[in-house]
């Protein structure tokens, strides 16, 4: 019997797939269970459009986060620490803090964990961090940093 699988199921396959399994396995189990409809005409038809809304929904996705990547490469977040001499900082600049600077500064909310902070940056100057906005979506942000 041929099963839509409706969730993943360990060592059987993933949510979408259809799989062929024993008679006994799906009525017993898969069905039961609601990890599975019987791939029959009709459910076929309902997964191949469901599957098309999410590609087309993912797509969507991508095209925002390309977007909003074009944007953020052209903007430059100015952040102000106070230092001391040879413009060393009392601390470092966090991707919180970057974060913070790009909704206060531009009105972008970017999670924390998005930015790509390679190393704490403790000095005055410009600093590229990266930002993964997408699985194939990884922009450069411009900071600059102040001393008070």
């Amino acid at each position: 019997m041929q099963v839509i699988l409706l969730q993943d199921v360990n060592k059987l396959g993933k949510k979408g797939e259809v799989v062929k399994v024993n008679d006994g396995y799906a009525r017993n189990f898969i069905l039961p269970k609601k990890l599975g409809l019987e791939a029959t005409d009709k459910n076929l038809k309902e997964l191949a459009v469901q599957k098309a809304e999410e590609e087309k929904r993912q797509k969507e996705i991508y095209d925002e986060a390309k977007a909003l990547g074009e944007e953020l490469e052209k903007k430059v977040v100015k952040l102000e620490i106070k230092g001391g001499e040879g413009g060393k900082t009392f601390g470092s600049v966090t991707a919180k803090e970057i974060s913070a600077g790009l909704k206060e500064q531009y009105g972008y909310e970017i999670d924390k964990k998005k930015l790509l902070v390679s190393e704490p940056i403790k000095t005055a100057g410009s600093f590229k961090v990266g930002v993964k906005l997408h699985p194939k979506v990884s922009v450069d942000l411009t900071v600059k940093v102040e001393l008070i």
